[in-house]
């Protein structure tokens, strides 16, 4: 829990969201990212910030070069994890007890792809294309020039321009393509499955070694919709609920109040064309249980 201060009363509570924004797009993690804001606002209460004139942009400078550092690091561990690597889901919706700034750089997908960028590329996209960070500011974090960084930025943006332009489903065509891959996975529907599922379907999963989970993506609808009843029967769920996950409709599912797998898609066109499947306990712990 973060120290009460005349810092955190009047200005941290506003800019508290940022500042974890920035930390969780840079680095996919929530518990990192928890980290770095709680490091933030120790130096924020230490220093004098008299001077300073936009404290939203220094806190999110020092949230970058926190966080950079720190994917540096994180980058050599993610080198030895076992099987495909998923973001860690952040909850969002109107019921979350801390808000947090919600854009399609938050969703899922997005964050898949930027694991692919550099760490510099990572925070040149973030701090310019989410939070209009001019490039001689972006420099100061990266501590090279600001052509450096403008050419970084756009590589980054390069690399996830096929995301930014997939056509995205409505929330509601979501939440109906959902539960329907819900009620087929339930009652073991093959068919029901196979018709949900683009043919060309793109299935990962994200075990971390801790549990049982495909080591390598799963291509095609019959073979994913295979997957999913097999792993019903094995695992027997007791329920599976629609909840709200980096601003987008999720499948939750349960046994016994336990969190057992998250379900997040990419759906065109009434079909899901990639189910990330997200197993790992560790990445699902934030998530709670019902």
């Amino acid at each position: 829990m973060e120290p009460t201060s005349a810092l955190a009363d009047a200005d941290w509570a506003s800019h508290r969201p940022a500042v974890f924004g920035a930390a969780y797009r840079i680095l996919g993690t929530v518990a990192e990212a928890e980290d770095v804001t709680q490091e933030v606002w120790l130096r924020a209460a230490a220093a004098d910030l008299s001077e300073v004139r936009d404290l939203r942009a220094w806190l999110v400078t020092v949230a970058a070069r926190t966080s950079y550092n720190v994917l540096k690091s994180a980058r050599v561990r993610r080198e030895s994890y076992v099987g495909p690597w998923l973001p860690e889901p952040l909850l969002t919706g109107p019921d979350v007890a801390t808000q947090v700034l919600v854009d399609e750089s938050v969703g899922t997908a997005m964050l898949v792809v930027m694991e692919r960028l550099t760490p510099a590329e990572r925070v040149a996209l973030v701090l310019h294309d989410v939070f209009d960070f001019p490039f001689a500011r972006i420099a100061e974090v990266l501590g090279g020039t600001p052509a450096a960084s403008r050419k970084l930025a756009s590589r980054a943006r390069a690399r996830i321009a096929q995301v930014k332009e997939r056509p995205r489903a409505s929330r509601a065509e979501m939440e109906r393509v959902l539960g329907a891959f819900k009620a087929a996975a339930e009652a073991g529907d093959m068919a029901g499955l196979v018709a949900l599922l683009d043919p060309g379907a793109v299935y990962v999963g994200d075990g971390g070694g801790r549990v049982a989970a495909a080591r390598r993506p799963v291509l095609g609808a019959g073979p994913i919709a295979l997957l999913a009843v097999r792993l019903v029967k094995i695992r027997r769920p007791d329920a599976i609920r629609i909840v709200e996950v980096n601003g987008y409709p999720a499948l939750a599912t349960y046994r016994a109040g336990h969190l057992l797998w998250l379900d997040t898609a990419e759906i065109t066109d009434g079909r899901i064309t990639e189910l990330r499947r997200l197993a790992n306990p560790e990445k699902l712990a934030r998530i709670g249980h019902i």
